[in-house]
This record gives C-alpha cells, structure tokens and sequence, in this order.
C-alpha cells in the first residue's frame, strides 16, 4: 500500500480521531473507507440512484394507481387563481 501525506483542517482531523477511537481502528482506515466508492464505476443501479425519493410510509396506502377512493378529484378541473 502506498503512502499519501495530506493536509485536512482542524476540525476534520478531531472528527476522523474520534471516529477512530469510537470504533476501535486506525485513522488511516476511517480515511480509507471514506476515500474509497461506495461501489465500482458504472456498477450504480437505477434504483441506488432514486431509492432517496421514494416514500416508504406504511401509513401511506400501497394502491394509489388502482384505488378509486384514493383518486377522488383527479382529473377534475380546478378553480383558477
């Protein structure tokens, strides 16, 4: 593995210290693991790239499409502002 002197600012090298010590490794593996891609180059599926869009409540109903009840008003016209 090769070495790589960097400077980083105050703030930044007491973050990556704590989180070393909270978790019991070196500092150098916290900058690894944030330097690194979370996944390979051009391996990023659809859905990684909504999956931060999409509602998952389960109080929200799962037929919006089908369900009459859920589509009450739509396609009617509204008043104009």
């Amino acid at each position: 593995m090769m070495t790589l002197t960097v400077k980083v600012d105050h703030a930044v090298a007491e973050e990556i210290a704590r989180e070393a010590k909270r978790r019991r490794v070196s500092k150098s593996e916290i900058i690894r693991e944030r330097l690194a891609p979370s996944k390979p180059a051009g391996k990023t599926s659809m859905w990684d790239l909504i999956k931060d869009l999409v509602i998952d409540d389960p109080k929200s109903p799962g037929d919006l499409s089908t369900n009459k009840k859920h589509m009450a008003g739509y396609g009617k016209s509204r008043p104009r502002r």
